[in-house]
């Protein structure tokens, strides 16, 4: 089972940004967010579990940086093939 879902929006072929939602995460409203680095933003649901991670710079955003974070997070890591369709930043 994948830890979560990655979503891509892309413009004129190119990635323009991406948002990662978290396996078992009510699809809420963000009660907040924080940044959480270069590039990317964290989601909360009001009671403090992350729903999700914007990425609005995919160009910057490594598989260990972003990995990093979800640990941070208390969630598992990804695989390569997960972020992969970054790599089009």
């Amino acid at each position: 089972m994948s830890p979560g879902n990655l979503q891509v929006t892309y413009r004129a072929g190119r990635v323009l940004a991406a948002y990662y939602a978290v396996a078992g995460a009510e699809p809420l409203r963000s009660a907040r967010t924080e940044e959480a680095g270069p590039g990317l933003v964290v989601d909360y649901d009001r009671n403090g579990r992350p729903l999700g991670i914007e990425i609005f710079d995919p160009s910057v955003v490594t598989l260990a940086r972003f990995n990093r974070l979800l640990t941070r997070l208390g969630l598992p890591h990804v695989a390569a093939a997960e972020l992969a369709p970054l790599d089009a930043a």
